[in-house]
């Protein structure tokens, strides 16, 4: 099997894996920081970086396309540092792609979305090339799995949708 990779940033990770943990076609996931400078960020420590999910996934059978497409129905990428009620930049949208192809379909995905008017406002979501990814302790790995009922501001609205979307799966 061949994979890829996929890094955002979308408010809380503990959310954002477990939305991403239920799509067909992701091999794995795991939590961390990524986006800032703080050399060995940890939880309590984290100032500058987002708080990130790394997906790995099977493009044969889940495109980049659809892994973005989730991404933006699981969270707001109207609302500059906040998700829910986390606030400040450890909660930014972004997308830390891994070549110019990743690069290209988010610059598309972006475009439509601003096009279609069916988000509630502008997209903010960050746009850069990827960084090293600080892995997060163990306890924040699967934490709703581990705790189920536990905090999260991430769900899917079906209304964020875009009409002309691919298919999330491949055939």
């Amino acid at each position: 099997m061949t994979t890829e990779k996929a890094v955002l940033a979308g408010g809380c990770f503990w959310g954002m894996q477990d939305m991403f943990r239920r799509l067909r076609g992701v091999v794995s996931t795991r939590v961390g920081y990524t986006g800032g400078d703080l050399p060995n960020p940890s939880y309590d420590n984290h100032r500058g970086h987002a708080e990130a999910i790394e997906i790995i996934f099977d493009p044969a059978v889940v495109s980049y396309r659809a892994i973005l497409e989730r991404f933006f129905q699981i969270h707001d990428p109207t609302t500059y540092e906040q998700q829910g009620s986390d606030f400040g930049p450890s909660y930014r949208s972004a997308i830390f792609y891994t070549d110019e192809q990743q690069k290209e379909t988010a610059l598309v995905t972006i475009a439509e979305i601003e096009a279609s008017g069916l988000w509630p406002g502008p997209v903010v979501t960050e746009i850069n090339p990827e960084e090293r990814f600080w892995q997060a302790e163990d306890e924040h790995q699967d934490y709703l799995q581990r705790h189920p009922g536990g905090y999260s501001c991430h769900f899917i609205r079906p209304s964020w949708r875009l009409p002309s979307a691919r298919s999330s799966q491949k055939s």
